[in-house]
């Protein structure tokens, strides 16, 4: 986009970007819906994104997810096997397999559930999960609790045999140390997708370590094509995903799943689409895997540039795994940074969104300590609404109506 367009010009661009992206969205106009449990049958985007199709091809198999979160429930019919060991982090009674509030294990189940007793189906049924548990503020009110335990987590993650870092967490303030476990999964080769905030309609500020600049930013998008009003857009969205009406754990007692929605289910099928692509390409870098979920992605700005609200664009991993497409790129270059992964440190920033009708909000944020009453927020439980000006822009396509919005919160 170029600098002389005036705020009309770059609205009507971006109205363009948003219709591309929706065009997604079409597969699932008149397909048949998951005729398993009725909560498969929520399971909106398996149809929407071709998953049974996909697992014609591959199901994940081979590809090991860690899930930083409250820890994964391994006894639900859906995760039965599924999970494997992995790291409490929390320093508090318990272990990774003692999910405190049923989040963790949603997510979980997004990702690799089996589907079996009725449970969640995952994207990637094949694929196996690490369990890290952190502690969220309301666990940490009750229990003693490691400090910097999420700086523990990630480098937990980075040391085991996860290929994928999945964190539906977020907090608005940066740690060095965090950043520095960040990057230093990143020397480890790992794809890591964050959350990037239900707070889109609120606040709005950045959140991390979706803010990271070596961390995939997911947004929220809903059955309609619309992302979501709560869905954060603070220049750190790098990829839209669907996130909205998505079936989850009522709470820790696993008795039954509620309609729930946010960034947080995003990140998890975000991670299970990678876990797709990258099951059929092996010996592929993340930054491949990556780029190919990057340039599959649906929009019609020019490559390379990131949407506020859309970032590439809403993923497809459909687009490789059953016709190909994509191009993988250097497996040495970031397509986040643009720099050399090997290579000295990345820039502090994410680069500005140039398909945006808004500005980048300007200031870089310096390091802050967490301070010990700060909440870390999983990306759940915001209502829907849509936001009919400057923030949202609504188009119809095919009878469906996508619009634009994203979320993002500290908790």
């Amino acid at each position: 986009m170029t600098a002389g367009m005036s705020r009309a010009q770059r609205r009507v661009r971006v109205l363009g970007a948003v219709a591309a992206a929706a065009s997604w969205s079409v597969l699932f106009v008149g397909a048949a819906q998951p005729a398993a449990a009725d909560t498969q049958a929520k399971q909106w985007y398996l149809s929407a994104m071709q998953a049974e199709e996909m697992w014609k091809v591959t199901t994940g198999e081979g590809v090991k997810v860690a899930v930083i979160d409250t820890g994964v429930n391994s006894s639900t019919s859906s995760l039965r096997g599924q999970v494997l060991e992995g790291f409490d982090a929390t320093g508090a009674p318990g272990e990774e397999t003692d999910d405190y509030s049923g989040h963790g294990t949603t997510m979980a189940e997004l990702i690799a559930g089996t589907g079996n007793g009725g449970g969640l189906k995952g994207l990637a049924p094949g694929a196996k999960i690490i369990p890290v548990r952190i502690a969220d503020s309301g666990f940490a009110k009750k229990n003693s609790t490691k400090a910097n335990d999420t700086v523990d987590a990630i480098r937990a993650a980075a040391d085991s045999d996860a290929r994928i870092i999945s964190m539906s967490f977020g907090s608005p303030y940066s740690m060095g140390q965090e950043r520095e476990a960040v990057e230093y999964a990143e020397s480890k080769g790992k794809l890591f997708f964050a959350s990037v905030g239900n707070d889109g309609h609120k606040e709005n500020k950045k959140e991390y370590p979706a803010a990271y600049p070596s961390v995939v930013g997911i947004a929220s998008a809903d059955r309609d094509g619309k992302v979501a009003d709560y869905s954060q857009h603070a220049n750190t969205v790098d990829v839209a995903s669907p996130g909205n009406d998505v079936p989850k754990w009522c709470n820790n007692s696993f008795e039954s799943y509620c309609q729930g929605q946010g960034t947080s289910a995003a990140t998890a099928i975000a991670s299970a689409s990678a876990a797709l692509v990258w099951s059929i390409h092996p010996d592929w870098t993340a930054n491949q895997v990556l780029n190919v979920l990057f340039d599959t992605a649906s929009r019609d700005w020019k490559d390379g540039e990131r949407s506020k609200y859309l970032g590439h664009g809403l993923i497809r991993p459909s687009m490789n795994v059953l016709k190909g497409k994509g191009d993988p790129g250097d497996p040495d270059i970031s397509p986040l940074t643009k720099e050399r992964t090997t290579g000295s440190a990345v820039s502090s920033q994410k680069p500005e969104d140039s398909a945006s009708p808004q500005p980048a909000k300007n200031g870089a944020e310096g390091d802050k300590p967490v301070a010990a009453e700060e909440e870390k927020s999983s990306g759940d439980e915001s209502q829907l609404g849509l936001i009919l000006g400057a923030a949202a822009v609504v188009v119809v396509l095919g009878g469906v109506a996508y619009a634009v919005v994203r979320r993002r919160k500290a908790a």
